[in-house]
């Protein structure tokens, strides 16, 4: 997978696009999630569930923070439909809608060890559906309380990685991301 800043991200203005927002270290010096997915599979997929509702995406790096919430808020007011998927490297995941403050949501998954393909692939079609003006069933989140003590280690040091890229001068940027 390649990434390919394209320049500073502007709002859109199609109701029938997705913003998918990405955290700074995103494919560049992080490439699989922290149960090692290739984020290259995690995209198509979101890619792929957003495409099967017949509507586009765009996507959106986000430098100023490594938090998803305001990646996520970030990447709705981007959005054209008011809708985005805001990812990190790790794999967390969330639906965020422009008119709703950072830390609320639409659905939130905070536990990525247990998200597989498929998960995305159903994250990214209810991503869409919002964009469409239905209102889905929630994806159902797994949860195991063992998970934050399991891959405590793996996190933090996938967060520093992240933090280091981060840019808080740098503006929200349209990307091109080559599979």
């Amino acid at each position: 997978m390649q990434v390919n800043e394209l320049g500073t991200a502007q709002a859109g203005t199609s109701a029938d696009e997705v913003v998918i927002a990405v955290s700074p270290a995103f494919g560049t010096r992080i490439k699989k999630s922290i149960i090692d997915i290739g984020l290259d599979k995690i995209l198509k997929e979101l890619c792929a569930g957003i495409e099967e509702e017949g509507m586009k995406y765009r996507f959106v790096k986000v430098y100023h923070s490594t938090d998803l919430a305001i990646i996520a808020s970030q990447g709705s007011r981007l959005s054209g439909s008011g809708i985005c998927v805001g990812l990190q490297s790790r794999g967390t995941i969330v639906i965020h809608q422009r008119d709703l403050v950072p830390l609320d949501n639409l659905e939130l998954f905070p536990q990525s060890p247990l998200y597989d393909e498929k998960i995305y692939r159903k994250i990214g079609k209810n991503a869409a559906k919002y964009a469409k003006g239905e209102n889905p069933e929630p994806v159902e989140i797994l949860n195991d309380y063992m998970v934050p003590s399991k891959y405590l280690v793996k996190s933090t040091l996938m967060h520093f990685k992240e933090g280091e890229m981060m840019d808080k001068t740098k503006k929200a940027m349209n990307v091109d991301i080559i599979f």
